[in-house]
């Protein structure tokens, strides 16, 4: 395995984040097609980064064939559109570098869970927005470079509106919290265009740290504007469940609800059938 800290960085930013990697090594006597790559967006709020929500991702992936890295992008007291552009910067190097981890290119996905959900759904809609570009010095090519081939996305925080997670909203917007104008730009169901790559998206029905409203709204847009979307949203499951089981069990207990841990095989199955 690869298994390397890369700093990333963007010019005339002073924070940095930090891509750490999963990348399955090749063998001379095993056959090893170019695989999917997944870069994993830990939540926190934008406040923190949950551990629950990183390493045990990468893992899983990779017991699947697939490559992963998880991105440790800046927080508060950085603002939008930080973490928009690592992120965005993330996405070119793994472009850069499919041919050395044996990366199919066209199979780079995003994976984000609630905060980090809505990072990874924010750049699905911006990634093709000229300031994006610009700011990474990506030319013609940006499009080959920087479209995700799909977005995986856990209990994700979605809407600025009346089912906002509002604290994840403060530390991303800072001073502007209030302006309402930048709350809509913000809000990803406001935003859904036909750039948008496809969607697999889950929540537990018993969120009530950010409601399963923000997937239903994510799913209603994306529906009606032709992206394709698959949506489980489980009777049962309160927030931040990470893989549901004991792998991402907090200290205290919490996180096991056995009714949501087959999101992650979803998941698998709706990538195959993505890139097939």
């Amino acid at each position: 395995m690869i298994h390397e800290e890369i700093t990333i960085s963007v010019d005339g930013i002073e924070a940095t984040a930090k891509l750490t990697t999963y990348v399955l090594s090749q063998y001379e006597d095993v056959r090893m097609e170019p695989a999917p790559f997944v870069i994993i967006c830990p939540g926190g709020g934008y406040e923190f980064l949950s551990n629950r929500e990183a390493e045990q991702f990468a893992l899983q992936w990779n017991a699947r064939g697939v490559h992963a890295a998880v991105l440790r992008y800046s927080v508060a007291p950085e603002r939008f559109p930080v973490a928009l552009l690592q992120l965005a910067n993330a996405v070119a190097l793994v472009h850069e570098k499919s041919e050395e981890w044996c990366v199919n290119p066209d199979q780079i996905f995003l994976e984000g869970s609630s905060a980090g959900g809505h990072l990874a759904a924010s750049f699905g809609v911006f990634w093709s927005k000229p300031y994006l570009r610009e700011a990474l010095g990506i030319g013609d090519d940006f499009e080959a470079r920087l479209r995700p081939a799909g977005l995986i996305l856990n209990y994700p925080v979605i809407t600025a509106g009346t089912y906002a997670h509002e604290g994840s909203f403060q530390n991303l917007m800072g001073d502007v919290a209030d302006d309402e104008e930048r709350r809509v730009e913000l809000s990803i169901e406001e935003q859904v265009n036909e750039d948008m790559p496809p969607v697999f998206v889950w929540h537990g029905g018993e969120d009530q740290s950010v409601p399963p409203e923000n997937s239903l709204l994510l799913a209603i847009a994306c529906r009606q504007v032709g992206v394709p979307v698959e949506l489980h949203l489980y009777m049962k499951g309160e927030h931040g469940l990470g893989l549901a089981n004991d792998l991402t069990q907090a200290p205290d207990g919490y996180g096991i609800e056995p009714s949501c841990e087959s999101w992650m095989e979803l998941a698998f199955i709706w990538m195959q059938e993505v890139i097939s």
